[in-house]
């Protein structure tokens, strides 16, 4: 990667610890230059949540610690900062999971944001074009919208923070291809819109390395490989392991055992 004078996010040597007990993040180093797509992808468990809600601020309600190394947005260390501060210092997450409010309408989700009423409108219609399909919905509970609907809803909310750094975890999780497609393009053209710096926490390799510009793959908390898209689609591991391709006589992924995956990534 390039110089740090561009870096927007630094994580150095970062550490997590679940109840004192369980060592989730270990030694995590990366860099998130500003304007870019940076992908952090790997299977469940691999700790890429973890380091989202580490930068986030999260932690605490999962009784959670980083106890070694920092993560640093724009110059300013953010260990120990309460969620609200890192928000207000242009870092917005869109979670996993719970991501909307069900009991409230679409639109009445959107209001919720912390933008000035005299621009909530304005705001409010660049939103639907950006996500026309919500623009139907707009007086319907969030409860029923579809699962790509809550996802486009969820980004919405995220982007009417007016952030700087956009951290999204699991966007693809349960939707249709289509619809993941859809999502990635509109990421892109806000990206170059609104000059929004991605961070993409994907289980679903094909998708976030169509859209990035640098990526790291994450196993058993720590960062085995990383690069650019091309570097890793050219990469035997991650293409048989997270692409499904494979060679000529090589196992199928089911058929790998876990400890011969670490021992391939760090051999």
């Amino acid at each position: 990667m390039d110089s740090e004078d561009k870096s927007m996010l630094e994580v150095r040597k970062l550490e997590v610890v679940y109840h004192h007990v369980s060592t989730a993040v270990q030694g995590v180093s990366f860099q998130v230059r500003r304007g870019m797509i940076f992908a952090l992808i790997g299977a469940n468990g691999a700790g890429k949540t973890t380091t989202l809600r580490a930068v986030s601020g999260f932690l605490g309600a999962d009784n959670a610690e980083i106890t070694d190394g920092e993560a640093v947005f724009e110059g300013r260390r953010l260990n120990g900062l309460a969620p609200h501060k890192i928000t207000e210092m242009g870092i917005v997450i869109v979670p996993e999971r719970k991501k909307i409010f069900e009991t409230l309408t679409t639109s009445e989700n959107l209001r919720l944001s912390p933008s000035q009423k005299s621009t909530m409108k304005m705001k409010e219609e660049m939103i639907y074009e950006y996500f026309p399909g919500l623009k139907g919905h707009r007086q319907h509970l969030a409860g029923f919208l579809s699962g790509g609907e809550a996802q486009m809803l969820a980004i919405s909310q995220a982007l009417l923070c007016s952030p700087k750094l956009l951290m999204i975890d699991e966007m693809s999780m349960g939707l249709a291809p289509i619809v993941v497609s859809s999502l990635l393009h509109t990421l892109v053209k806000m990206r170059k819109d609104l000059d929004l710096t991605i961070l993409l926490v994907e289980q679903n390799a094909a998708a976030a390395l169509e859209i990035a510009n640098y990526s790291a793959v994450m196993e058993n908390g720590r960062i085995v490989f990383d690069g650019t898209p091309q570097k890793l689609l050219a990469h035997e591991d991650v293409r048989e392991f997270y692409l499904g391709i494979r060679g000529a006589g090589q196992k199928s992924y089911m058929d790998v055992k876990q400890y011969k995956r670490r021992r391939r990534w760090w051999g």
